[in-house]
């Protein structure tokens, strides 16, 4: 099918010239995807933000975005291209946002997940995320609720 199933695929910050690609991964993996624009805003406007892609080759096959606000990494979005899922890019690029908020001196990292993405839910509490709780009616596109997980220590909870 495409040689670049065959590349070795590694994780890096996003920079402008990936969106393009993202955004085939954006449209091709949600209902409602993000705009260029969101994403260009991101990268350029908001400090708070860090966006790594996942490429084969030079090919963007998937990308995670996270919001690092004090001690606290937020998972805004991750998307692996249909093309690559269940290879291990989406832990890849988990692992590696995991590791960025912890050298950045965070002590958990959050994120929202559909209730009806257990694939995800499965990855997630792989890598030590737990549920804490439900947004309900969080995603605008149908009004699914999502589980709210979290990695890491909970205010209030000593070292670990």
């Amino acid at each position: 099918m495409d040689e670049m199933l065959d590349e070795p695929v590694h994780v890096e910050e996003m920079r402008l010239p990936d969106v393009e690609q993202v955004l085939v991964t954006e449209r091709k993996s949600y209902a409602t995807p993000w705009s260029r624009r969101a994403f260009v805003s991101e990268l350029t406007e908001n400090a708070y933000a860090h966006y790594l892609v996942a490429k084969a080759g030079q090919r963007v096959v998937g990308y995670c975005g996270m919001w690092f606000i004090v001690d606290e990494g937020h998972i805004t979005n991750v998307a692996v291209h249909p093309d690559f899922r269940g290879r291990g890019v989406g832990r890849m690029l988990m692992q590696a946002a995991m590791d960025l908020a912890r050298l950045s001196g965070g002590i958990r990292v959050t994120l929202e997940v559909r209730i009806s993405n257990t694939i995800a839910q499965s990855l997630y509490e792989s890598l030590g995320f737990h549920r804490v709780g439900v947004r309900r009616g969080y995603y605008t596109d149908n009004g699914e609720d999502a589980y709210i997980m979290v990695w890491g220590r909970m205010p209030g909870e000593g070292a670990e």
